[in-house]
């Protein structure tokens, strides 16, 4: 998306966004040729539906782009990257009447719906003239802002997109230091054995096993007398289960359990290019959860940073166990918040399905923001409870914790509350994100995805802004 675009001189094809209950009243409106070539075409304005309407010499005057009805609007408002996907190189303006937040929702719609994921096809290389299709920054959207966050949401997706023979913890170590160089951040990272002369030990105990040594990285950003704002995320580059081995089919996706990492350090590119009034702090257990001969053990009881001590009932819980000692860290600091993502739960799935990640806080303030905050970014997340009942299934008989608790209910739950025991002081919440889209839906082309960072973003900025 561009302030200008196309060829000089050209003009800039216009888009107009048309609800199904408007169709006749615009077709009654248009020249005979057209509205024949509408009625022809049986376009009937569903959500992302596009046709192009002929103008002179075969040219394309306008491009119709169906709005859909109102409930549908509520549900899928990025619908312009359906059109932006499949889009003819030129350029492009939208037209008509839109209130501002429809205008940045239906430009975000397109620039999130041009990603493509093709560095491992043969013929990706651009050919010679070859054009993007590009839209002009709407009248009242703030064109850099939505480039920010959009190129947040690719570097999000790349990383997940990434296979794990080339995104390994040593290769998310690199992107997190190419994005602190970029803002002037400065990182820390915290190395194999090192870990344990550092105190954390259940990062160690769960990447030991793998090939390239486990690490927690360590981002920091701000001003020191910045409210300090600190996100976590899960790291696991690769998860095999561990001696609890998963079945191939539950492995092939498994490149993506690096989700939470990837979405936090989108998050964090956001944060730092707006310049937001926090000190900002990310850490990354960067780990694989591999086999060999001293790989963690069914039976194993482990002592955290905290002192807790859990029973390891199943390898294949690793998340939780990495996420409990960077949780302890992040928590010794008394930050304003904390906010941990994780690729988690196969619980989160079953229960809202891969579009809607659940979140968890026991801050009701905290949220009330984040669900609104998620309305304003069209970025749907879900609330689920911190059921204290359920706090006696995480504790075993011989340890604090069980790091897998056995009956098979409310697993997402269980899995929230183990990492409550981790944090201490400072309001947290946690998601439990899919970070993956099985469908390709409007904006969100199948593949890695960047789940609840702009719900996030947009609280953030509600609470700290922008540099004076």
């Amino acid at each position: 998306m561009s302030e200008e675009t196309g060829e000089p001189g050209a003009r800039p094809i216009p888009i107009r966004l048309v609800a199904a209950d408007a169709l006749e009243g615009l077709v009654a409106e248009l020249p005979g040729a057209q509205a024949a070539w509408v009625r022809a075409n049986g376009f009937r304005a569903r959500l992302g539906t596009a046709l192009a309407l002929p103008g002179a010499g075969g040219s394309v005057e306008r491009v119709l782009v169906g709005w859909g009805t109102g409930a549908q609007r509520r549900r899928e408002r990025l619908h312009l990257g359906s059109f932006a996907r499949t889009a003819p190189a030129g350029s492009y303006r939208l037209e008509g009447d839109l209130s501002p937040g429809e205008a940045e929702q239906a430009a975000l719609g397109w620039m999130l719906g041009r990603y493509r994921f093709d560095r491992y096809k043969s013929d990706s290389a651009p050919k010679e003239g070859d054009m993007e299709a590009d839209l002009e920054t709407p009248e009242g959207v703030d064109g850099t802002r939505l480039g920010l966050i959009a190129e947040g949401v690719f570097i999000t997706r790349d990383l997940i997109n990434t296979p794990a023979n080339e995104m390994g913890p040593e290769a998310l170590e690199r992107a997190a230091r190419r994005i602190a160089e970029r803002h002037g951040a400065r990182v820390e990272v915290t190395t194999g054995e090192a870990l344990l002369e550092a105190n954390l030990p259940l990062i160690h105990a769960v990447g030991r096993a793998g090939p390239q040594a486990p690490r927690l990285i360590d981002l920091s950003w701000g001003n020191a007398d910045d409210p300090a704002v600190t996100l976590v995320g899960k790291g696991v580059c690769f998860d095999t289960g561990g001696l609890n081995l998963k079945p191939g089919g539950s492995m092939a996706l498994m490149k993506k359990d690096m989700g939470g990492g990837a979405t936090v350090l989108g998050l964090a590119h956001m944060i730092m290019g707006l310049g937001l009034g926090l000190r900002l702090r990310v850490l990354i257990p960067a780990v694989e959860n591999s086999v060999s001969s001293d790989a963690m053990r069914p039976g194993d009881v482990l002592t955290s940073r905290k002192g807790l001590s859990v029973e390891i009932n199943n390898t294949d819980a690793e998340g939780r166990l990495v996420l409990a000692d960077a949780l302890a860290l992040a928590s010794e600091e008394d930050p304003a918040l904390i906010i941990d993502m994780a690729t988690l739960t196969g619980a989160a799935r079953v229960a809202l399905g891969p579009d809607l990640p659940p979140f968890f806080t026991d801050d009701e303030a905290l949220a009330a923001e984040l669900t609104a905050a998620s309305e304003q970014a069209a970025d749907p997340i879900w609330r689920l409870p911190l059921w204290p009942a359920y706090e006696g299934d995480i504790e075993p008989g011989i340890a604090d914790l069980d790091n897998a608790p056995k009956g098979g209910f409310a697993g997402s739950i269980t899995a929230a509350l183990f990492l409550k025991r981790f944090v201490d002081r400072a309001p947290w919440v946690h998601f439990d994100v899919y970070g993956w889209t099985p469908k390709a839906r409007p904006g969100r082309p199948k593949g890695g995805e960047c789940q609840a960072a702009r719900a996030v973003l947009a609280l953030l900025e509600a609470r700290y802004g922008g540099p004076e």
